[in-house]
């Protein structure tokens, strides 16, 4: 037999999915993969229960159904401050995982280097892989996750392709202030590359923190290709609903791809998700405010046990210190938690390109009475896995 693809030989299964299985064989609380536990907007259920009966039930347009792409765009441009065209300026795709591969692929040839901000969403070295493309890894520095401007020009000057940024990021929940934003803009203008963002936690965010969106610095609009998602916004993770925005010349490739990958996101659910994207502002409030609550019980908790954490300024995740625990490596020791403690979490080391097993990942985008659970189970920790 010949040999198989070489490409897809060297990166593993998703450790996050596979944490989730490793919870569920334990019967751990799963705070690993990071979906809610709690039910997305009655409004969007109750127009989703209309739509399995009135349709529809056949393809939508292959780059996403016309009043979907409307109402993305209406809610997208007060948000980002810039309007991007329905029909030329945006693909619909299934979820932000193929968001982010369409867009990858659209913009690197194999061959062309790609900064990558490390810790990072697992997903993007193998997006890197799959299209060919070489990634710089660029540290984001504990505790606070910043990173050095000069190590990023540095990365720049090797003659980069695109930069991948997470704004608020995965795993760490770090919210990437407008100054830093502004540093990587001039560089990616300076150095002719693009910057590919992932957004899907644009409205998960803590005081005093604030989002802010790449594609609108000046002269980034026209090298900024913006993916994001459904997924967190509207707790509907399974619908597997994302997007890209862009200039036309760029989302005519993302068309392409994305045709080729997965003809088109469910024409059902994009319907009823078009009530959710008609939501007033008052929604966004709200669920920044229901986040705010849910990190305020799970951080504090953590605290009162005297456990070491990076503190999130965005997003659902919490990356806990466990260096003062013996362990194999990282991986073991999530094991043992889910089996011993009953909490799933995920080994820090699956995030970093550099050498560090003594950081796990909590996230906390559950009920109350989960994550009491879970921190009364995370009482035990130090008698258990010491």
């Amino acid at each position: 037999m010949q040999p198989l693809s070489i490409r897809t030989a060297s990166f593993t299964d998703s450790v996050i999915r596979r944490m989730t299985r490793v919870s569920s064989k334990y019967g751990a609380i799963n705070l690993s993969q990071g979906f809610p536990d709690f039910d997305p907007p009655k409004a969007i259920l109750d127009r989703l229960s209309e739509v399995a009966h009135e349709g529809p039930h056949q393809y939508a347009t292959t780059w996403g159904a016309q009043n979907f792409r409307e109402a993305l765009s209406r809610k997208q441009a007060r948000y980002m401050g810039i309007t991007f065209d329905p029909d030329t300026e945006m693909v619909v795709t299934c979820g932000g995982t193929e968001a982010m591969m369409a867009a990858m692929m659209a913009v690197t040839n194999p061959g062309d280097k790609v900064i990558v901000f490390s810790p990072f969403y697992e997903n993007y070295g193998a997006d890197s892989i799959l299209s060919g493309a070489e990634p710089i890894y660029v540290p984001l520095v504990p505790p606070t996750f910043d990173f050095d401007p000069d190590v990023l020009e540095d990365a720049f000057k090797q003659g980069v392709k695109a930069l991948v940024l997470c704004n608020p990021s995965n795993p760490t929940g770090k919210v990437f202030t407008e100054e830093e934003l502004s540093v990587i803009a001039d560089l990616a203008i300076r150095y002719d590359a693009y910057v590919i963002t992932d957004e899907v936690y644009e409205h998960i965010i803590y005081t005093p923190h604030r989002h802010t969106y790449m594609a609108a610095l000046p002269g980034m609009r026209e090298r900024t290709v913006s993916c994001s998602s459904l997924s967190k916004t509207y707790s509907i993770t399974g619908w597997r609903l994302g997007y890209v925005l862009g200039p036309e010349a760029i989302i005519e490739r993302v068309k392409k791809v994305h045709d080729f990958l997965t003809v088109g996101a469910a024409a059902p659910l994009m319907e009823a998700a078009v009530v959710g994207l008609n939501f007033s502002d008052r929604y966004y409030d709200e669920l920044a405010a229901h986040y705010a609550h849910m990190k305020s019980v799970f951080v504090g908790g953590l605290e009162d046990l005297g456990l070491k954490f990076s503190d999130p300024q965005g997003a659902y995740y919490v990356m806990v210190d466990i260096s003062e625990y013996p362990r194999k490596n990282d991986v073991e020791f999530c094991e043992r938690l889910a089996e011993k403690v009953g909490v799933g979490a995920v080994p820090g080391s699956s995030f970093f390109a550099e050498d560090v097993d003594h950081l796990i990942r909590f996230h906390f985008a559950k009920k109350d009475e989960t994550l009491l659970g879970a921190l009364d189970r995370l009482a035990d920790m130090q008698r258990k896995m010491k």
